[in-house]
């Protein structure tokens, strides 16, 4: 758009806009096979695993926090980088490829977790296992770890965005003589 004040000219604007539509149609691919899945061969299916609570709800938040950090979050960024300020590229990068790999794998074993626990606690005749909440605990315990690293990495990249942003502006907002 002309006299807009944010322009996709700007590589890193590309770059991350081009991250959040990938990331979008991540989403989508999952949705439809979820719904799929619904109608057809999940069992038990992903609403009664949601429905359930417990273990389920991981799956829920999974879902969620990729659909606001993996794509919303990606796209917000692509904005800052299209204010035409000069990045620093290895923080550019980091950003890009931390935050993108970090909300992947954190929100995709949220999801698996979830779903997996969660099925394990309904009852065989839904297509669950029965479990109990310890023994479901022991499911989900495996996964607790590498779900915190992975949101250490989508911070850790987020942080250094930032950090490339406020360097970016400093460097721009020149002091003024009084």
């Amino acid at each position: 758009m002309e006299g807009s004040f944010l322009t996709l000219s700007n590589p890193w604007s590309r770059r991350f806009m081009f991250a959040a539509i990938l990331q979008g149609a991540g989403m989508v691919g999952l949705t439809i096979l979820l719904i799929i899945g619904q109608a057809s061969f999940m069992k038990p299916e992903v609403s009664r695993v949601i429905a359930a609570g417990g273990a389920g709800t991981w799956f829920t938040f999974g879902y969620l926090i990729y659909l606001i950090v993996g794509v919303i979050g990606v796209a917000v960024s692509a904005v800052f980088y299209g204010l035409g300020t000069k990045f620093s590229r290895i923080l550019a990068n980091l950003h890009l490829i931390l935050m993108n790999v970090g909300i992947a794998f954190a929100a995709g074993l949220l999801m698996y977790v979830g779903y997996v626990g969660g099925a394990a606690s309904l009852p065989p005749d839904v297509g669950g296992s029965g479990l109990d909440s310890g023994q479901v605990h022991e499911i989900i315990v495996p996964f607790v770890v590498p779900i915190a690293v992975s949101i250490l990495v989508l911070t850790l990249g987020t942080v250094l965005g930032g950090l490339g942003y406020l360097l970016a502006y400093r460097r721009e907002l020149k002091p003024s003589s009084f």
